[in-house]
């Protein structure tokens, strides 16, 4: 299966996208394990914040030093911040994954990568720029990962505990009882697998994105390509044409899929306001 690409270039197609076949489950409910990730363009690859803050814009393979330097930061990063965010929060210093995600969301450079359970949350993202030119520039982008198939790689001691609690992704706590330290992590994983993380609802913006992370292990250096590698589980890339981005954009906002709603408080209203007055 690997990855599936499908070129959207009317609203008519972005229906594929917001309705994908679901089948029911033991309960007669239907509901998926999709997960979805938005970019404003089709050229952003699948690359966390930890990855971005020491690769060099023109070099996509990191050497065995650069690769050894980089494990190194991680943990000063980390260190660091739970020393002094734990002022604030001090359960912080409980648990590596509890401070990864919270410096996350607040922009440190994590392992991380945000993902959505809400294909109109991805759609947001897709036409989230910062210079509005863009939409008519580049095609957009919206990842689809099928985190069900994606489980089924991880080791046994991970999957019973999935299993054992009937969901298809771990918490922070559920997590922290299986394992520990970002090194045994990324032994378990090898480069073979990764697992999703539900973060702590420590603030509206969380809650509204219907966010998760995938936990990138450090044996995966490119996630497109492990995806791809995939035969036996297929993930979707939806290219968004910048034809029908303006148009797109327009009905997110009708739907109450704007900033103001994805990003509670002012700052959220004035960035929903400024694109809402902005003059093509």
């Amino acid at each position: 299966m690997s990855i599936t690409t499908v070129h959207i270039d009317s609203l008519e197609g972005i229906s594929e996208l917001l309705f994908e076949a679901v089948n029911a489950d033991e309960n007669g409910r239907y509901r998926t394990a999709y997960y979805y990730r938005g970019m404003p363009n089709v050229d952003y690859s699948l690359v966390t914040s930890l990855a971005r803050n020491y690769q060099h814009s023109d070099s996509k393979k990191l050497n065995a030093q650069r690769q050894k330097t980089a494990k190194a930061l991680e943990m000063h990063i980390l260190e660091n911040f739970t020393k002094y965010a734990s002022i604030e929060d001090p359960s912080i210093s409980e648990s590596i994954w509890k401070a990864m995600i919270v410096g996350q969301h607040h922009g440190l450079p994590t392992r991380l990568l945000d993902w959505t359970h809400s294909p109109l949350v991805a759609l947001h993202f897709s036409e989230a720029c910062d210079d509005f030119n863009d939409f008519e520039k580049n095609d957009a982008v919206v990842w689809r990962i099928d985190v069900r198939a994606l489980n089924k790689k991880l080791p046994e001691k991970y999957q019973k505990k999935l299993n054992g609690n009937k969901t298809h992704m771990f918490s922070v706590k559920t997590l922290s009882e299986v394992v520990k330290t970002i090194q045994e992590y990324d032994k378990d994983m090898g480069n073979s697998a990764f697992v999703t993380v539900e973060p702590p609802s420590i603030d509206e913006r969380i809650v509204n994105q219907y966010a998760f992370f995938t936990l990138v292990p450090n044996g995966i250096k490119d996630l497109a390509a492990f995806l791809d590698g995939l035969n036996d589980v297929e993930t979707k890339k939806y290219i968004i044409d910048k034809s029908i981005r303006w148009q797109l954009r327009e009905y997110l906002d009708q739907f109450n899929m704007s900033e103001r709603t994805i990003y509670p408080g002012l700052d959220g209203i004035a960035k929903w306001l400024a694109r809402h007055y902005y003059v093509k």
